[in-house]
This record gives structure tokens, C-alpha cells and sequence, in this order.
């Protein structure tokens, strides 16, 4: 088993390129450090200095090493192809410079995050269906071809992949020669999902991890009341691996079983956060991986 540990800037609880509740990024680059991770991902493009020199200047004073970066847009609809080709671009040219190997796709959002409002049908029609696979490919084919990178799609709360029906039926339809999955044991577990169970069934298409758990009482409340996706992360309904529904021990245990090789980043969703939250919690997640055998 070799399992590469990292965090991400969504730990830090930062969503976007620029927000003033979000740390700055030297501050976020310092504690992650810090925190004790060597592999980081470089989070909504944009936050980050893009500047190639800059950035790799940044990461190589902190002992800081790219795994990934991430887009996230509706991949249903044409109209997004202009901003997402940009972003795709933008962060793999930084990606491929730095020696990534892996870029991180993700559909948008059927909700809007603050106010729960619908913006989007939950469950996609046939045709939407066809052009978010299509998309998909259209992304990996531009990664690996310009940049030599591997697309991972990440299911995701909230999105038109989330239940594990909808991630069988993507994982069937897409190329697994050229698509690959980022498996989010919270976003999995949030969903009712079994990540235990689905990660030893397809583990041949998870060379990407993300490593988070969920309160289930405050998952339960969320349903029931139906609370917007950005105030239940705020009520801390993702929580450390070390607590919450899924079993990290017997997660371990799947990857020894299966000898995992590839990356796991702890991306615990926290936004807003106050600037001295983040730091405590990655120190403790990172101790609490070695303790258990990971990385």
C-alpha cells in the first residue's frame, strides 16, 4: 500500500478564487505545512498565485508538492464550455509545470449553496445526461492530451452524480481508459452511500481520494429540514475522519486489502471558517492518519 497524504485549500474553507472570509493564501500555504502535509491541491483557480514562478517559488520554500487542482461547472450545458475550457487550461498549464498528475472535474451545483433555491433539475434527462458524459470526455481528452494529466471526476453532494446509482451508471458510460474517479468518503456517506463497500468494488477506477466524514445527526436534521448546502457545512456536518458514520478503520483495512496506490487528500468542507479553526483540525487529522497506518 502507498498512500500519498495530502490536504487541500477547501480545509482552510476556502470556495473561491477571492473572499474575504477566506485566509490568505500565504497564511493557508504556511499551516498546511505546518500541519505536517507535503502533497497539496492548489483549490478554485485563481486563489493561488498563478504565476508559475511565484507559485512554485511558494510551494518548493514550504516543502509544498501539487497533486491536483479542480474545476466545477454545470458540464449538462454548452454554454459553460468557453469558461470551463479557460479554467482547465489555466490550471493544468500550472498543474503539467509543477508535475502534477491528475486534474479534478466536478458538475455544479443543481441548488443555489446559500439559499437551497433549485437551480437546476435534481436528475438530469436523458440528453442532459449524454452531454455531461460527453463534457467529461471532452475534459479528459484536453488534460491528457496538452498536459499529460488524468482526469478524476468527483461525485458530489448536490450535483447530478451524488447517489450511487448515479455513479454506477456514470462510471459504465464513460471511458475508463481516459475517466477516472476522485472518491469523497463524505460526500459518499452523506449521500447513503457505502464507501467502504463501493471502494473495494471499483477501487480499479479510484486512484484519487478524498478523506472526510459526516456527522450523521447533523446530516439527519439537514434532510429533514431541508438546509442549504452552505449552512449545513457551516454547522460543521462534515467532520475529521476520526469521527462521524464512516468507518475509517475498516477503510483502511479495504486499502490494505486492495493495496492502494495513489493519493488521499483530506478535504474537509468548512466554510465560513474563523482563521484560527483550520490549523488545529488539520494537525489533529494528520496525526490521527499516521496513527492509524495512513501515510
Amino acid at each position: 500500500m502507498n498512500v500519498k497524504i495530502g490536504s487541500a485549500p477547501v480545509s482552510w474553507g476556502v470556495w473561491f478564487s477571492d473572499d474575504p472570509k477566506q485566509p490568505p493564501w500565504q497564511r493557508f500555504l504556511d499551516e498546511v505545512a505546518e500541519a505536517g502535509y507535503e502533497w497539496i491541491e492548489l483549490g478554485p483557480h485563481g486563489y493561488l498565485p498563478p504565476d508559475l514562478d511565484t507559485l512554485r517559488r511558494e510551494l518548493d520554500g514550504r516543502g509544498l508538492r501539487a497533486s491536483a487542482s479542480f474545476a466545477m461547472e454545470p458540464l449538462e450545458a454548452p454554454s459553460v464550455w468557453p469558461d470551463l475550457e479557460r479554467q482547465v487550461l489555466g490550471a493544468g498549464e500550472l498543474l503539467a509545470a509543477l508535475g502534477a498528475g491528475f486534474f479534478v472535474l466536478i458538475d455544479d451545483t443543481y441548488s443555489d449553496l446559500f439559499t437551497g433555491e433549485p437551480t437546476a433539475p435534481k436528475r438530469l434527462d436523458k440528453d442532459g445526461w449524454k452531454r455531461l458524459i460527453d463534457t467529461t470526455h471532452k475534459v479528459a481528452e484536453l488534460v491528457s492530451d496538452r498536459f499529460g494529466l488524468r482526469l478524476v471526476f468527483h461525485p458530489h453532494a448536490e450535483t447530478h452524480v451524488e447517489y450511487e446509482d448515479q455513479i454506477e451508471a456514470f462510471l459504465e458510460q464513460t471511458d475508463p481508459a481516459r475517466v477516472s474517479i476522485c472518491f469523497d468518503t463524505g460526500h459518499h456517506a452523506y449521500r447513503g452511500g457505502d464507501p467502504i463497500r463501493f471502494m473495494r468494488q471499483h477501487h480499479r477506477r479510484i486512484p484519487y481520494l478524498h478523506l472526510k466524514n459526516v456527522d450523521t445527526e447533523i446530516q439527519r436534521r439537514v434532510e429533514a429540514e431541508g438546509i442549504p448546502f452552505a449552512t449545513a457545512v457551516g454547522m460543521d456536518m462534515f467532520c475529521e475522519p476520526s469521527k462521524g458514520a464512516v468507518d475509517f478503520l475498516a477503510f483502511r483495512d479495504v486499502l490494505r486489502e486492495i493495496d492502494y496506490d495513489g493519493f488521499a487528500i483530506v478535504e474537509q468542507d468548512i466554510y465560513p471558517a474563523p482563521f484560527d479553526k483550520p490549523l488545529p483540525i488539520a494537525k489533529g487529522t494528520r496525526a490521527y492518519l499516521r496513527e492509524v497506518g495512513l501515510g
